[in-house]
């Protein structure tokens, strides 16, 4: 006998919270932060087509040359067109955020969703989650990019590992409370298989607070990524990143501010977008947020 041969009537309805994203235009600010990220993420992917000049093209005799028709943005120590490879860091810094988002939460998910639902197995994939939470990101993120050579992918890895106990506690405490509801202890009495029975009536409950937890990791592998290339252990440095130009222009800061002004303010207006992006979803995804708001 399965759930499904029941009487609709006869079995407790799963209302997990269900995300609608109408807070993205909830209010003035947010909704700039929401264009400003579209904005950003729409000129990177189009990066071929608006860039006027190839990014990694030296050129030493147009080095450090200021604004003008030619260049907009002037070029850096190398004669490379700075809006260019401003314009191509962006791709890099965005596919670092959301790839680094994705694999953590999917590899957390996975792993809160066993953890919570199999007490045998909670207690020992918790203590290597506190184990992985116990070490510095940053310090983490320069030991694997050290041991297995510096590339997008490596970064992507690096900057991934320290993000997923975060996410993979979270879907563990999600689990842990909505295992004890009604509706999963009738899935589980009339001998549902256990995946219809995370699929069906465990997951979507961590689906809001996964979307807000997403954003967070995503504004925090952006800036971990820039730190690693500042610091000179991230992607190679002629591949163009938000950091990595920033680290170039660093020697030049003091007779060409812009060659840090220009992929700083993105990187900071990138972040604080999805920052923004990310306590609105927790405004409207939270309902003990709403519950305040009721009083």
């Amino acid at each position: 006998m399965s759930i499904d041969s029941l009487p609709e009537s006869s079995i407790p309805i799963t209302r997990p919270l269900r995300p609608r994203f109408g807070f993205l235009t909830s209010t003035p600010i947010i909704a700039a932060a929401t264009i400003c990220l579209a904005l950003i993420a729409l000129i990177t992917i189009l990066a071929p087509l608006i860039a006027p000049h190839d990014p990694v093209l030296l050129a030493p005799s147009q080095r450090l040359k200021p604004a003008s028709a030619q260049f907009l943005l002037g070029t850096d120590a190398f004669g490379r067109d700075l809006l260019s490879r401003v314009i191509y860091g962006g791709r890099v810094s965005l596919l670092i955020g959301i790839g680094s988002a994705a694999l953590s939460i999917a590899i957390g998910l996975a792993i809160g969703l066993v953890s919570g639902f199999f007490r045998l197995l909670d207690s020992v994939m918790m203590r290597v989650m506190d184990g992985l939470m116990a070490m510095p990101s940053i310090l983490l993120a320069i030991a694997v990019v050290s041991l297995s050579g510096a590339s997008i992918w490596t970064v992507l890895v690096a900057i991934t590992i320290p993000e997923i106990p975060r996410v993979a506690r979270l879907v563990r405490s999600v689990v842990l409370s909505a295992r004890e509801e009604p509706y999963v202890e009738a899935a589980i009495s009339v001998g549902s298989s256990l995946p219809k029975i995370m699929w069906r009536h465990l997951m979507p409950n961590t689906i809001a607070p996964l979307i807000v937890q997403g954003t967070y990791v995503c504004a925090s592998a952006i800036l971990t990524e820039a730190i690693l290339s500042f610091l000179g252990a991230g992607i190679s440095p002629e591949t163009p990143t938000w950091g990595n130009i920033m680290a170039e222009g660093r020697q030049f800061f003091q007779i060409k501010p812009s060659l840090i002004f220009w992929p700083g303010l993105l990187l900071s207006l990138a972040i604080l977008s999805i920052n923004l992006i990310g306590d609105a979803a927790r405004d409207a995804l939270d309902p003990r947020m709403k519950q305040r708001e009721g009083k």
